[in-house]
């Protein structure tokens, strides 16, 4: 654990307007595809944050030049599919799983042998979840003996399409094994228990890459070109939420979001705030390219505890630990179950976002996919992130509604998606110290 920690007064607000940094899902995936594209692309919105320049660094590493135009601006020089050179030394991903995993099946298919890794957080991340559908495919690529990185990567004697089904709904393992059909002979296929995000797909036919779907299956041929083209990123509903919540549970606020991206595999975190009495409205539908963009006008409401719908967990799952605070502030009790990916990410969300909730006054209880949260008044006290970006904003989100200040430890990896969140949180009205 670091020493950096939020501060953060009570009773703040959440009330103005706000533009959110660019999605972090799409900054990764938009570079990957723009380094194997053949030509130039440009993309507007990119998120500058460490795990995306965790991605970009890679690639550089691998051959392919960016320059930077404007903050969140770039132009790639793509080198093609088979244009890639071996790096020098081991590929570090910082704290970032989408970027280890997804690059994980891209490398598999190149002529060269790499290794994978990351801070200590990511190197403790299951990674069985790939290498066994790789490995499937012809990919020669190890794991440590607990199943986690570094991983090896060795130059096979061929990819081979497969068809997978995936055993639990994964956008990170989809994306990798479709980026790995790249380089295989013939036709992959991979199907969804549960609808997740789409962004892969999306991106692969942005850059003029044929995919196909149907129902929750998707596929796509390997051996084909990618086409540079020019991108431009919605704004995160990710980092948008944390606002959202404080919107909703802080007295007199209201807040415009601003082009922020509501494709239908993300959009979870509405459908559940709405379920528990949210006033959301959606303004100005519009599309970037391939992704559904508009506008949220978001006023303060009075919530009530719901059973989150199993068939929206997948559309919400880096959303939970700010949607857990949203069940703390409302009336009656919430049940989520479920949802036993959330022990699986940063930290285990579902362990530290409860004992956080505890400390501050709120009952909370585990399960072993999910939890139950009977709505309360937060006091103060020191909570603990985990290491975790979303858990350390979620809770500096709970200040807005605290009787007394809220202490949260560990908050560097904030910058991992959200880098400017204090400067955005302090213009919008939360009190830090």
């Amino acid at each position: 654990m670091d020493n950096t920690c939020f501060q953060l007064l009570p009773q703040g607000r959440c009330t103005g307007d706000l533009v959110p940094p660019g999605d972090k899902s799409i900054s990764h995936r938009a570079v990957m595809l723009a380094s194997l594209a053949e030509g130039t692309s440009e993309i507007q919105g990119f998120l500058p944050s460490e795990d995306c320049l965790a991605t970009l660094g890679a690639f550089r590493s691998m051959g392919v030049q960016v320059h930077w135009l404007a903050p969140d601006r770039i132009r790639v020089h793509g080198v093609g599919r088979l244009g890639l050179k071996a790096p020098d030394g081991v590929l570090d991903l910082g704290n970032s799983g989408t970027a280890l995993r997804i690059l994980a099946g891209i490398l598999c298919g190149q002529t060269f042998a790499s290794t994978l890794s990351g801070d200590a957080s990511l190197n403790r991340r299951p990674m069985k979840r790939i290498a066994d559908p790789l490995q499937a495919m012809g990919a020669n690529i190890t794991l440590q003996e607990t199943g986690t990185p570094p991983l090896e990567i060795r130059p096979s004697t061929g990819l081979q399409g497969i068809e997978y089904v995936l055993p639990v709904a994964s956008a990170q393992v989809k994306s990798c094994l479709l980026l790995a059909g790249l380089y295989a002979q013939g036709r992959t296929c991979v199907s969804e228990p549960v609808r997740c995000r789409d962004h892969t797909e999306k991106m692969l036919r942005t850059f003029s890459y044929p995919v196909e779907t149907q129902d929750r299956q998707v596929c796509l041929v390997g051996g084909r070109s990618l086409v540079a083209t020019e991108i431009n990123i919605p704004g995160d509903l990710s980092s948008a939420a944390f606002f959202i919540v404080g919107t909703l549970i802080s007295s007199s606020s209201r807040l415009t979001v601003r082009n922020v991206g509501i494709n239908p595999t993300r959009s979870g975190v509405i459908e559940i705030l709405q379920l528990m009495g949210a006033r959301i409205d959606i303004r100005n539908k519009r599309n970037y390219g391939e992704e559904p963009v508009a506008d949220l006008v978001v006023s303060s409401s009075p919530l009530h505890g719901v059973d989150i719908p199993r068939e929206l967990i997948a559309d919400a799952i880096d959303e939970f630990p700010v949607l857990f605070v949203a069940a703390a502030c409302a009336k009656g009790t919430t049940q989520l179950s479920g949802a036993e990916e959330l022990r699986s990410k940063e930290s285990d969300r579902i362990r530290t976002m409860v004992a956080g909730l505890q400390t501050l006054g709120i009952q909370a209880q585990e399960k072993p996919d999910g939890v139950t949260i009977k709505g309360g008044e937060f006091t103060g006290g020191t909570v603990h992130s985990g290491g975790d970006h979303r858990v350390a904003m979620a809770f500096a989100t709970a200040s807005l509604v605290a009787s007394d200040a809220i202490t949260v430890m560990d908050t560097a990896p904030v910058a991992t998606s959200f880098p400017n969140f204090v400067g955005l949180a302090t213009e919008l009205g939360f009190l830090f110290e």
